[in-house]
């Protein structure tokens, strides 16, 4: 009897587990996919084509109903499509013989030409022709589909095929074109070398060409101390490729007359190494240098300065830090730039003077100079200092140098400041308890900044990005695109108007035409979700919690099933990333789902929230709340938000808490489940920087704080520390997935490795999926990874046991033609 009645229980308590588990929604899941939001997300914001004739801009719209093409006059307010989607469509039928409608206008490579009345294009169709590589000898043909070139006229509306037109090849990576267009540079075998603009359209044609003449500007180039280094090859490619031609990263005067280059002596840097398993014939080794917190074997950049006409160099004298970090400045690209052949990387400055900032290795101390590009002085013009570390943003030019606007957080706050040319300050532009971001503009003759900045308008939330102008001196401070929205602007190069696109993550997306005070010009157009809304789509809900000190403000987005029914009770996942530099918390409507919106159809509540620590687009204080504690500084806000959305909404179970994120969130994600294992449940952690001495010195050192050490005879070394997750092993006590691909050159695998390692050694189950061939992203294989971390949090959080073998929501999709 008694083993009958025990038996009778444990039936019971079986039971009653099975009746607990719930089943994963993966249809639903897999309605989301990124192939699929493709097909039912369309334009979500106006990208203007600004012309350089006016100020008019082009643009491309798509809908549930296809695509159209506009043409702006922003001075006239009128907006009009560029053709008749029908007409054209019936007039290309005619003449490539393939059948086109308004609705499935396949057009490619439009661009305006000559005097901007006309466009040029081209369509692919579907009559084959064979074409020969002429470069090569012996080649065989091959078969492609024939393209044709056409010209369309917007005065008049004739189309006309171009026949015989050859299109422009197309800039070859390797080419680094003066502003004038005459004078090409590139680096091979470690050596700077440049050609003139006739042998340039030579190896346009043909670049194994033999009547092609190079000049070789530098000799003395040799791997790891010269020029056009790739860290992106593997050794049997370097090999292979070592006589090819490679990019040299070349900024140029603007009269084309110089250029500056940084070549960097990498010889003492330590050396990584990744192995792509699965290349063909044979596993392939990739070294690269790679420079990890603390080590003394540092990169030691230097900056040459050529003169083009005498093919003559001079070194700058740059030192002043050791283990120094130096970065020249590039000057603003015009929007109207945008469909050229080509874009010159320009030095800021003007012909006779460029600009670069000089960082100290802790980050505490930097230097904006300036160079005499006649003497080759370097002169320091403005010096930030603080105990932390110190971001920069390009400096504006006004008139020439004449005057500098400098952007710095000396008080807490990112502003803008105005110097003179000489580094003296005129005064401060902005000032209060906002942030400043970028400069958009500059107007010398009105004297007027045009700039991005958030947190200044109050009752919103304040990441949310704007567009404001103010004078020089400080005075007429004005809010151009008002509206509690994030924005995103494109501004005209003549400064007179600019798009602005806006929206929430819970609003459909807008766009609209603003002069530059502020004054709507027209609506432009307004996004197309209808199809996104017939799938049962719903937008997410925005909160604000408290930090764990109960003070600081803390901004989220909750994510629900688009089933939801607040009679039951979810798990909550969080998706985290720690910051610095992002909280990977959505302010305006996207269409990357699938670590929130789309993880939640499987039947969670996913939560992204941000933390002290965790952004840049705060105050310095909540920037660098996590400085000297990389490891943990966010942990305690990330507990305290879902523990007070638990509070708030019945329907979350807190006692059913999983963590998700990919690099710094694979990282945080494993750490939350070690440092509060009993509230953190299950960890998916992908691609994470586990041990943060092995990754990149830049990240590590900066964020977390790398100490200078003087010693009594000048001598000066750094030293470095870190808490790590494979240190907090033991503290295992939920599930934990660890996911990596194996040629990660950005976090390398050994992390992970490492994490792993510390698990065996400390008796802890967990799981481990290496994704083979793939980098930091996972390339081909993110669907793959998704489904793996859906089953995940599955399993230990919905309670369900059996998977089959097959993943059926990617085999469902797979087109079966043999």
């Amino acid at each position: 009897m008694r083993f009958f009645s025990t038996l009778v229980l444990c039936l019971a308590l079986i039971y009653s587990h099975a009746q607990q588990a719930t089943e994963p929604n993966y249809q639903m899941a897999a309605r989301f996919s990124p192939k699929k939001l493709d097909k039912l997300i369309f334009s979500t914001a106006v990208d203007p084509h600004w012309l350089k004739n006016g100020d008019r801009f082009w643009y491309e719209w798509s809908t549930s109903s296809g695509k159209t093409w506009y043409l702006v006059d922003a001075a006239k307010g009128q907006k009009r499509p560029l053709f008749d989607n029908e007409k054209m469509a019936a007039e290309i039928t005619k003449i490539v013989k393939d059948p086109f409608d308004a609705q499935h206008l396949s057009i490619d490579s439009m661009r305006f030409i000559g005097d901007e009345t006309r466009i040029q294009f081209e369509v692919k169709s579907t009559q084959e022709i064979e074409r020969r590589d002429s470069t090569k000898k012996d080649a065989k043909p091959v078969k492609e589909r024939k393209v044709h070139y056409f010209e369309y006229n917007l005065n008049t509306g004739q189309l006309t095929e171009l026949t015989g037109f050859k299109k422009p090849k197309r800039k070859p990576s390797w080419a680094s074109i003066s502003p004038d267009g005459q004078t090409i540079l590139f680096a091979r075998r470690f050596n700077l070398y440049m050609m003139d603009r006739a042998n340039y359209e030579k190896a346009l044609q043909n670049e194994s060409d033999s009547t092609i003449v190079e000049q070789q500007l530098t000799t003395d180039g040799i791997e790891f101390f010269g020029f056009g280094e790739s860290n992106s090859e593997t050794n049997i490619d370097k090999e292979k490729n070592k006589d090819k031609r490679k990019s040299a990263f070349a900024y140029w005067s603007p009269d084309s007359k110089h250029f500056a280059v940084i070549r960097t002596d990498n010889r003492q840097v330590k050396p990584l190494w990744v192995i792509n398993s699965i290349a063909e014939p044979r596993p392939t080794l990739e070294t690269y240098k790679y420079h990890m917190p603390g080590e003394k074997e540092a990169p030691i950049p230097q900056v040459l300065l050529f003169n083009v006409q005498s093919k003559q160099r001079r070194e700058l004298d740059i030192k002043q830090f050791k283990d120094q970090v130096i970065n020249l400045q590039a000057a603003p690209v015009k929007e109207s730039s945008r469909d050229d052949e080509y874009r010159t990387l320009t030095w800021l400055g003007t012909p006779n003077q460029l600009y670069f900032y000089r960082t100290s290795r802790d980050l505490k101390r930097i230097d904006l100079c300036s160079v005499n590009i006649t003497t080759g002085a370097v002169q320091p013009l403005i010096r930030e200092e603080l105990n932390t570390y110190i971001e920069t943003r390009r400096p504006g030019l006004v008139n020439g140098g004449q005057e500098l606007i400098h952007w710095s957080e000396r008080d807490g706050w990112a502003h803008f400041y105005l110097y003179d040319g000489a580094g003296k300050l005129k005064n401060q532009i902005t000032s209060g308890a906002w942030h400043c971001e970028d400069i958009v503009g500059i107007d010398e003759k009105a004297r007027v900044l045009y700039f991005s900045a958030n947190g200044r308008e109050k009752g919103e939330d304040p990441y949310y990005i704007h567009l404001y102008r103010v004078n020089f001196d400080g005075t007429g401070l004005r809010l151009l695109n008002p509206g509690d929205f994030e924005h995103e602007m494109s501004m005209a190069d003549s400064r007179n108007y600019f798009v602005n696109s806006f929206s929430r993550v819970n609003t459909v997306p807008k766009s609209v035409l603003f002069t530059s005070d502020g004054r709507k010009v027209m609506d432009l157009e307004t996004a197309d979700l209808s199809a996104l809304f017939s799938t049962g789509y719903r937008f997410p809900e925005i909160f604000k919690v408290k930090a764990d000190d109960g003070v600081t403000d803390l901004y989220g987005v909750m994510y629900k099933p688009f089933n939801f029914d607040s009679t039951k009770k979810y798990p909550v996942i969080e998706y985290v990333y720690p910051g610095p530099q992002t909280e990977a918390v959505n302010k305006a409507f996207g269409r990357g789902m699938d670590r929130i919106d789309r993880l939640a159809q499987v039947g969670f509540v996913v939560v992204t929230v941000g933390n002290r620590g965790g952004h840049p687009s705060r105050s310095k204080w909540y920037h660098n709340y996590g400085y000297g504690n990389l490891r943990d500084y966010g942990l305690a806000d990330k507990k305290a938000a879902v523990e007070q959305l638990g509070d708030r909404y019945p329907f979350i179970d807190v006692s059913r808490v999983g963590i998700h994120g990919h690099s710094g969130g694979g990282f945080m994600s494993t750490a939350a489940l070690l440092v509060y294992p009993d509230f953190f449940k299950v960890a998916v952690s992908t691609a994470g920087n586990h041990d943060n001495s092995i990754y990149n010195r830049w990240w590590s050192e900066k964020h977390h704080g790398v100490k200078e050490v003087v010693g009594e005879k000048g001598d000066t070394t750094f030293t470095y520390a870190i808490d790590k997750n494979p240190e907090l092993a033991k503290n295992l006590k939920g599930r934990l997935m660890l996911m990596h691909g194996d040629i990660d050159n950005n976090v390398h695998p050994g992390n992970t490795i490492r994490m792993a390692n510390a698990l065996i050694k400390a008796n802890k189950r967990f799981d481990l999926v290496i994704l083979p061939g793939q980098r930091h992203a996972f390339g081909d294989m993110t669907e793959y990874s998704f489904w793996r971390m859906a089953d995940y949090f599955s399993e230990h959080l919905l309670g369900k046991k059996d998977f089959p073998v097959s993943i059926e929501e990617m085999d469902r999709e797979v087109e079966r033609k043999k």
